[in-house]
């Protein structure tokens, strides 16, 4: 998402978190950690994503860091966030309930170039399942010696998934989303099915949730990531010749041409374009990629209906732990 209007006026510290929401597009907000304006006008109240394909090990620091400027500060997603770096068979996680633009724990990965060639981010705003940390994406799990990671956008508040040897830890919709996912792919698929037939499921799939409610999403298994947009998705492919870059939410540049070598691909997923000098590829809605070594290696659209608008579908559930003034 964007970041909210006049940033650096009508600032203003107090004691405790309160959120109010004034209308679907509109919130109060107060933090005791950081300054945000005390009123603004929201793009996306939804969870945010962010996903990396790369062909050779790539740290995340530069998309991270304009990221979780948008939990807490530029940005209503404050109630927790996760990140996935796989490492060989490997992965590496980090999970936080608190707001990623004050948690010393999203300070410390921002600034740990942690070389990856897949990784999963996501940041939440909650509205479905309560704030705590087994709700925080993204969440994994084990199939045919290899960790799946997901992460999800979006909201199906009545789902009800198959039954399977997956079971949700948390109460959201998203891990029951991908333990449904995971289940099906079990039952349904053999452990040396084609990529063809995996991506034939996860379409299928896809296509059925987003039949219910907004379900935009991030999938791997190490080897690729599946992508999905039922309503909001971007993504940029960055390859040589390199240049600088600037990112949306903080003032932070890089120059990737010191930072890369010739042969070098790295593609960035994101619900919003992190950067405001590039040029971004924004999905349709019902389109889905496979991405492996940083490139796209299938891709298609299918038919999603267009549900009421997202502000509104995804309004937090009032009885979640939120306090309200």
């Amino acid at each position: 998402m964007g970041a909210l209007p006049n940033p650096t006026s009508n600032l203003q510290k107090v004691e405790k978190w309160h959120e109010c929401r004034i209308d679907s597009t509109h919130w109060l907000a107060y933090s005791p950690y950081i300054e945000i304006p005390t009123t603004g006008k929201v793009k996306n109240t939804v969870c945010e994503l962010l996903g990396m394909s790369a062909n050779t090990p790539t740290d995340l620091c530069f998309s991270f860091t304009g990221l979780t400027r948008r939990g807490g500060e530029t940005g209503p997603h404050k109630d927790g966030w996760g990140v996935a770096f796989y490492e060989g068979k490997g992965v590496r996680m980090f999970h936080d309930p608190e707001p990623c633009a004050t948690s010393p724990i999203a300070d410390f990965v921002a600034k740990l170039p942690i070389k990856s060639k897949n990784a999963i981010c996501h940041i939440r705003q909650a509205n479905v399942g309560n704030i705590n940390l087994a709700n925080t994406h993204p969440f994994t799990r084990e199939l045919w010696g290899q960790y799946w990671v997901f992460a999800h956008n979006g909201q199906l508040p009545s789902f009800t998934g198959s039954t399977g040897i997956y079971e949700a830890v948390g109460d959201t919709d998203s891990e029951a989303l991908f333990c449904d996912i995971m289940n099906n792919v079990r039952q349904n698929l053999s452990r040396d099915a084609t990529p063809e037939q995996l991506t034939e499921t996860l379409v299928s799939l896809s296509q059925s949730y987003a039949q219910q409610g907004v379900f935009n999403c991030l999938l791997s298994n190490g080897e690729w990531m599946f992508t999905f947009c039922s309503t909001k998705l971007a993504s940029i492919t960055r390859r040589a010749p390199f240049g600088p870059a600037c990112l949306s939410d903080v003032e932070v540049e890089i120059d990737f041409a010191a930072e890369t070598t010739p042969k070098d691909v790295v593609s960035i997923i994101a619900t919003e374009p992190l950067t405001n000098d590039e040029q971004w590829d924004i999905y349709e809605r019902g389109e889905w990629k496979l991405w492996q070594d940083g490139e796209i290696i299938a891709s298609g659209m299918v038919d999603v209906p267009d549900h009421k608008k997202e502000a509104e579908m995804t309004s937090p559930d009032p009885a979640l732990h939120i306090e309200k003034c």
